[in-house]
């Protein structure tokens, strides 16, 4: 890392849409959770997906309650991507995916062996990736198979993050691709401590990291996040997870990555003041906004967006539109 080098600022600060500037990407949305509803608004995203397609998503802690229900996944691969794989790679800190003998249990107790074989990507290695224009890195460490593929379709289940403020698809991609020891420890170690990062250093790091990996990609890359489930907590937290106080809202999708986590956290912030809350004092606390600006410093996408509603004849709509109506949550 280059001595100069130092993190920039406001990642505690939250942007209004009309205070943004730049071009508009297309974001689609539906209210639909359930694996119908993740199929529906994929068709609307999957055009680059090509070839062998890798699927990154977080397979949750041993018992995890939060994390996008297996059989949802099992249902949208067998319809839409029945030759795709899902990838993930080892934990950097002590648990049950730290090691790939640990994480294929706990793959196991989640019921993901029971449909589908996951490639977690690091267990024979480690590849450098390019990092583009990063001011921290010139490249990252990624799972060795990692490569492998051809496409990735990039699944996040979005909720808060104790580090990162939210964890949406730049969270996903940026520390769950990076490898478990080598990569990681580029993102998360500091001053000769494992851990140490964070705010909007942490955030900038995250996002180089996930740079890597879409640029590698290019085109045949996409996003959906789902909106369910939003505790404050990560999914690497599994049952110790904080309760999920955020109203569950829908599923959306788009082809820049930006403007899919963008349109996320958009549409927390359009809720109501105690529907909010948790979830928007996690990301301020953290600094965790610098993720979409520094997306946006990258060039890596557009953080404004025309929002399409799928359930009503594509009618264009906003983040308040989204999420009017939406109900306290019931566990």
């Amino acid at each position: 890392m280059p001595e100069k080098t130092t993190a920039g600022a406001g990642g505690q600060n939250y942007i209004p849409y009309a205070e943004r500037s730049g071009p508009e990407s297309v974001v689609y949305f539906t209210r639909d959770l359930s694996p119908e509803g993740l199929k529906k608004v994929y068709e609307r995203v999957k055009a680059g997906i090509t070839g062998k397609t890798a699927i990154k998503l977080h397979t949750g802690e041993p018992h995890g309650p939060n994390i996008i229900p297996a059989a949802w996944v099992k249902e949208f691969m067998r319809t839409e991507l029945p030759e795709g794989t899902i990838i993930e790679t080892n934990t950097f800190y002590d648990g049950d995916r730290y090691t790939t003998e640990q994480h294929r249990e706990t793959l196991k107790v989640n019921g993901w062996a029971d449909f589908t074989t996951v490639d977690i990507t690091d267990e024979h290695g480690t590849v450098m990736l390019p990092v583009k224009g990063g001011k921290w890195f010139s490249e990252m460490s990624v799972g060795k198979s990692l490569p492998e593929y051809d496409s990735l379709v990039v699944l996040t289940h979005f909720k808060g993050h104790t580090m990162g403020g939210f964890g949406g698809s730049d969270k996903n991609i940026g520390i769950g691709c990076a490898d478990g020891r080598v990569g990681k420890g580029m993102i998360h170690a500091k001053d000769g401590n494992d851990w140490g990062v964070d705010k909007e250093e942490l955030m900038e790091k995250i996002t180089e990291s996930t740079k890597a990996v879409i640029d590698y990609f290019g085109e045949h890359v996409t996003y959906v996040n789902v909106l369910r489930n939003m505790s404050v907590s990560c999914d690497c937290e599994g049952v110790e997870a904080q309760p999920v106080v955020t109203p569950n809202v829908g599923i959306l999708a788009s082809i820049d990555i930006l403007a899919a986590d963008q349109a996320s956290v958009d549409m927390i912030h359009a809720m109501k003041e105690e529907d909010r809350h948790a979830l928007v004092e996690r990301m301020e606390s953290r600094h965790g906004y610098r993720q979409l600006s520094y997306m946006k410093e990258l060039g890596m996408g557009n953080d404004r967006y025309t929002l399409i509603d799928i359930d009503n004849g594509d009618k264009v709509i906003t983040a308040a539109d989204a999420v009017e109506g939406v109900v306290p949550f019931v566990g």
